[in-house]
C-alpha cells in the first residue's frame, strides 16, 4: 500500500498502520527480480567466531539480530523460500564484528564448521546474492565489493520483531515509487535550513548547502543484474552536503545533549546543554584529534510511514523525520573515504536522526528547502508539509 492511499491520520500516526504478514519470498522477490538461478547466502557477524560453528550463537545468551537472521532467513531460504525463488545455496557464514557503523570489514570469515576462509576469495566471488545481517551496518564496505566482484545484496543490520513485522513486510515496489516522488519534488536544491526549537525555547539553525545537486533516494529495489546492495529497510531521499554552518543539539548515548557547532561543513565542538560533560568532553576530544570524524556526510529524509522499531536504520525511514550522517560518504557518491581519517575505526559512518522518539528534548520546528527563487516547507514539527503529502498523492 503506497503512501498516498493511506488514511491521513495514519500518515501522521504511523503506529496505526496494518502491515501484512511478513514473506520472505515476496520481500525478495521484489527486492532482487529475477532471482531464478541466483546463489544466495547468509552473512551475519559475530563477537566470539567460535559460535559460528554448529550455529552455537543459537544457545548463546544475546545474540538476539544472529537469532533472527538463522530462523528468519536462513531457515526460511532452506525451508522452501529457495526452491519458490528459484534460488540455490542457503548457505551460513560468520564475519568478526567491526564495532562502527560501515567499516570496513575483514576479509575472515567461517562456515558452520567453524572452518576459516575469505570473504574475497570464497564468498564475494560465489555468490549472486548475499543478505548481510548483522549488528554493526555493513552497507558502505558491501557496496564497494559488489562493484569489484560483481553480486547483489541487502544489508539489514539491527534486525528486530518490529522491522520484520513492519519495514519488511511492505511491498517495495511501492515503497520506490513513493521514495521517486519525493525525490523529484526535492531534487536539485540549493540549500536546506533546519530549525531546532530546545526544550527552553531557544532555537537553533543549522544551513546545508547542497549546490543543486540531485537528490538520490534508498528504495529497497535490486533487480536486474548490475551489481548494487540495498539497504533495508528502505525509504529516503538523501544528498550529500557540500557544506554546512550554524548550530544543532545531539543527544549522546547516555542521554546528554549538547549543541554542535558546524563550520565549513564541519563539527568543530560540542558544548554542554544537559547531561554530563564528560560525555562533551570525550566528543571534542575526538573531533580535535581526528576532525575527519566531524565532518558532515549526508542529510537524509524518511519516506515511509512506519512504526518506531527502536533501531536507527528503520526509524530513520520514517515520513516527517530527518537525519544527519558524519563520517565517510563515498557509498552514497560522496568525496569522504576512509583512507582519510587518522585511524580505521574512526572511519565509520554514523547518523544522527531527530524523530520524536529519539530526541524528545527538542522539536524540528521546521525545515526549508531553497531552489532558486522557490522556498518550500518540507517539515514542521516532526510531520511531513502539505507540499511533500502534495508530491506523494501525485
Amino acid at each position: 500500500m503506497s503512501v498516498a492511499s493511506l488514511d491521513h491520520e495514519i500518515i501522521l500516526n504511523p503506529e496505526k498502520r496494518v502491515f501484512p504478514e511478513f514473506s520472505l519470498e515476496k520481500l525478495l522477490g521484489t527486492v532482487f527480480e529475477p532471482t531464478q538461478g541466483c546463489k544466495v547466502c547468509v552473512l551475519i557477524d559475530l563477537e566470539d567466531m567460535s559460535l559460528m560453528k554448529g550455529y552455537g550463537f543459537l544457545n548463546a545468551e544475546d545474540h538476539a539480530v544472529q537469532k533472527k537472521a538463522y530462523e528468519e532467513f536462513y531457515l526460511g531460504l532452506k525451508d522452501g523460500g529457495m526452491e519458490k525463488l528459484g534460488m540455490t545455496g542457503g548457505e551460513m557464514f560468520a564475519f568478526p564484528m567491526t564495532y562502527g557503523s560501515n567499516l570496513d570489514l575483514k576479509d575472515e570469515c567461517y562456515d558452520v564448521e567453524g572452518k576459516e576462509l575469505s570473504l574475497d576469495r570464497d564468498i564475494y566471488p560465489n555468490y549472486d546474492l548475499i543478505l548481510c545481517i548483522s549488528t554493526y551496518s555493513a552497507t558502505a564496505p558491501l557496496t564497494a565489493k559488489c562493484k569489484e566482484f560483481d553480486f547483489r545484496g541487502a544489508t539489514l543490520h539491527g534486525l528486530n520483531d518490529v522491522i520484520l513485522n513492519s519495514g519488511l513486510a511492505v511491498d517495495y515496489d511501492e515503497v520506490s515509487a513513493d521514495a521517486e516522488k519525493l525525490r523529484a519534488a526535492m531534487t536539485n536544491p540549493d540549500s536546506v535550513e533546519i530549525d531546532f526549537e530546545l526544550e527552553n525555547g531557544e532555537v537553533l539553525t543549522a544551513w546545508l548547502g547542497l549546490d543543486g545537486q540531485d537528490a538520490q533516494k534508498s528504495h529497497g529495489l535490486c533487480k536486474g543484474t548490475a551489481p548494487d546492495i540495498a539497504n533495508l529497510p528502505a525509504g529516503e531521499v538523501y544528498f550529500v552536503p557540500v557544506d554546512a554552518r550554524g548550530q544543532f543539539p545531539m543527544k549522546y548515548e547516555d542521554g546528554t545533549l549538547g549543541i554542535l557547532e558546524v563550520v565549513d561543513r564541519n563539527i568543530i565542538k560540542s558544548t554542554l546543554f544537559r547531561g554530563d560533560q564528560a560525555t562533551i568532553d570525550a566528543h571534542n576530544a575526538r573531533l580535535e584529534d581526528d576532525p575527519m570524524t566531524g565532518t558532515l556526510g549526508e542529510l537524509g529524509f524518511g519516506s515511509q510511514v512506519l512504526p518506531v522499531s527502536g533501531a536507527d536504520i528503520q526509524d530513520e525511514k520514517v515520513l516527517g523525520t530527518c537525519h544527519l550522517a558524519t563520517g565517510r560518504d563515498d557509498h552514497l557518491g560522496g568525496d569522504i573515504v576512509p583512507e582519510m581519517f587518522k585511524k580505521h575505526e574512526n572511519s565509520t559512518h554514523d547518523d544522527i536522526l531527530f524523530a520524536p522518539h529519539k530526541t524528545p528534548n527538542f522539536n524540528i520546528s521546521q525545515v526549508r528547502m531553497n531552489r532558486g527563487d522557490q522556498q518550500e516547507i518540507i517539515i514542521e514539527n516532526f510531520r511531513p508539509s502539505e507540499y511533500l503529502l502534495n508530491a506523494l498523492r501525485g
